[in-house]
């Protein structure tokens, strides 16, 4: 094989100026022009982009989703409130309860544990001529949201609709009217939910 010359005192004709420079400090671009190193143009990057890859449409180790179990929405501290006299309408304050109307729920006391059953709910506290256990009838309640006041369900605004509901016992009606009770602990749940 030939063995080429250093170009040490070489001139070479730049092909994009046309200009002539010293050999030794000429380059070769990427698309073959032979140009001195202070025209050199580095090729763009988008004439060669990345390929795009569509999206990944899984994950690996997967788990399906697990179905929530029921669970119950604790009341305030006396958040019963009888609406009058002889009416057996109860308002409820839950705030942000989550309920939806026109759906049965059954009310509860407080956990506690009994001999022999283990954990059970105790029925809430009775108040104004409503008794703890028609409160907490196994049955449950069909409830309404918003608050009632005269004589009609108001659900006038979010803040009624998520913080208050109400609705009727069937066996007992109020003493005086406009009285809380019902204790601590209480809660409103599904029927299906057992202690």
């Amino acid at each position: 094989m030939a063995k080429y010359a250093t170009g040490k005192h070489a001139k070479a004709i730049s092909d994009r100026s046309g200009m002539e420079f010293p050999y030794r400090e000429m380059v070769r671009e990427w698309n073959g022009a032979f140009v001195h190193s202070s025209e050199f143009e580095p090729k763009q990057p988008q004439l060669e982009p990345k390929p795009n890859t569509g999206d990944g449409i899984a994950l690996r180790n997967v788990r399906s989703d697990r179905t929530e179990p029921a669970t119950t929405v604790r009341i305030p501290n006396n958040g019963f409130e009888t609406y009058a006299a002889g009416s057996g309408v109860i308002n409820v304050f839950s705030p942000g309860h989550g309920l939806t109307d026109n759906t049965t729920y059954r009310f509860r006391g407080p956990p506690t544990t009994s001999a022999g059953s283990g954990f059970v709910y105790s029925n809430p506290q009775g108040f104004d001529g409503i008794t703890g256990a028609n409160l907490a009838k196994a049955a449950g309640y069909t409830i309404r949201t918003g608050r009632y006041k005269n004589d009609a369900r108001d659900a006038s605004s979010d803040y009624l609709t998520s913080n208050f509901f109400f609705f009727t016992v069937d066996t007992n009606t109020a003493t005086s009217g406009n009285i809380k009770g019902g204790g601590y602990g209480c809660s409103v749940g599904p029927v299906t939910i057992e202690a």
